[in-house]
């Protein structure tokens, strides 16, 4: 196991996807110079399951994902980070936080690719990207609906479910994926089960707009 410092966010970072934070709090200032300060600047993402981002006493999430710092900007009183989310993490157990928090982790295994699931992998991208355009019109959208991807399948199928216009449980779900045809069919199951509301509600915006005119 290692020990790493830990963020808690109120939001799921997948691997090979990027971060982008403001930190104010002292503690995860502190934090972050740590960081620089060392060779690896990286740090743990968690889920925050009950509770908020500011002020601590959050429940969190048992699976994570590492971020790697790649650029910083500093504002009057504040940071502004730029990571990339790498490995995923299980959280084993939390240590008192130093002042911001600390865990100790172990890797999760990469998924690896068949390229039997090709054809999944098409049919995945087809669906977030319709999903994604959904939202984008109803201004609910993570990233652009067509923001492109890395030519690796695995990390690819890990930006797919960023782009996915779901709700941070669903998220933290596919997080958990086990193997790659489970990830890209979950992304495809909980993206259809979420498209009739975003249906519903285009046409609801739709309608508003009309009855302005």
């Amino acid at each position: 196991m290692d020990v790493v410092p830990m963020f808690p966010l109120g939001s799921v970072l997948f691997p090979y996807t990027p971060l982008v934070l403001r930190v104010f709090e002292p503690r995860y200032l502190t934090m972050i110079g740590r960081l620089l300060d060392g060779e690896d600047p990286e740090f743990g993402v968690v889920l925050i399951e009950r509770g908020f981002e500011a002020g601590g006493g959050d429940q969190r999430a048992s699976v994570g994902t590492m971020a790697r710092i790649l650029q910083i900007e500093a504002g009057a009183a504040d940071l502004y980070v730029v990571a990339v989310g790498g490995e995923r993490i299980s959280i084993e157990g939390w240590r008192e936080d130093d002042p911001h928090p600390v865990a100790d982790v172990s890797q999760i295994g990469p998924l690896a690719w068949d390229d039997a699931l090709a054809p999944l992998h098409r049919e995945a991208e087809q669906v977030v990207r319709r999903l994604a355009a959904l939202a984008s019109a109803l201004d609910e959208a993570r990233w652009d609906p067509g923001t492109a991807l890395s030519d690796d399948p695995v990390e690819s199928a890990w930006q797919l479910a960023a782009i996915a216009p779901l709700g941070e449980y669903d998220r933290f779900r596919l997080l958990k994926s086990t193997t790659v045809g489970g990830l890209l069919r979950g992304i495809i199951d909980l993206c259809l089960e979420e498209e009739p509301a975003l249906i519903a509600r285009a046409a609801d915006a739709r309608e508003a707009d009309d009855g302005d005119l």
